[in-house]
């Protein structure tokens, strides 16, 4: 397997599993904080909002590990996910909500530049491989 291959599986499981923890900390222990996220201009319940998300990010999370033949397809979904969730992040940063060590508007801030990184890393690492000419 070409080293770029397995930076993308790398990258591809790493954000895999992080998604999945995520998702289950949605429904489960982090569940309270994660309400505490959901901005006041989202027209549904807090707790419905995390639940949902919490089980959209344990679907994503499960593809990207075990998917093959849609792999693309997943790749673009979760990078839509964290275009989707974009928003409550930056009303985080912007109504100075405290959460997950996010105790102050530099370290909010900082992490608005974080999202980018997560697509990319979503569209990179599930994209097929080119092929060159020394293959």
């Amino acid at each position: 397997m070409p080293k770029k291959n397995i930076a993308r599986t790398i990258g591809r499981v790493f954000l895999g599993a992080s998604l999945v923890f995520a998702g289950i900390s949605h429904l489960t222990f982090a569940r309270q904080e994660f309400q505490a996220q959901v901005p006041d201009w989202v027209p549904v319940d807090p707790d419905l909002t995390v639940l949902a998300s919490g089980v959209v990010e344990v679907g994503l999370g499960s593809a990207l590990l075990v998917a093959r033949r849609r792999r693309g397809l997943v790749g673009v979904l979760t990078a839509l996910f964290f275009v989707a969730v974009f928003p409550g992040n930056l009303a985080q940063w912007m109504e100075h909500r405290d959460a997950f060590g996010l105790d102050t508007d530099m370290k909010r801030f900082v992490r608005l530049f974080f999202q980018p990184v997560l697509i990319a890393l979503a569209i990179w690492s599930t994209r097929k491989p080119r092929r060159s000419s020394q293959d």
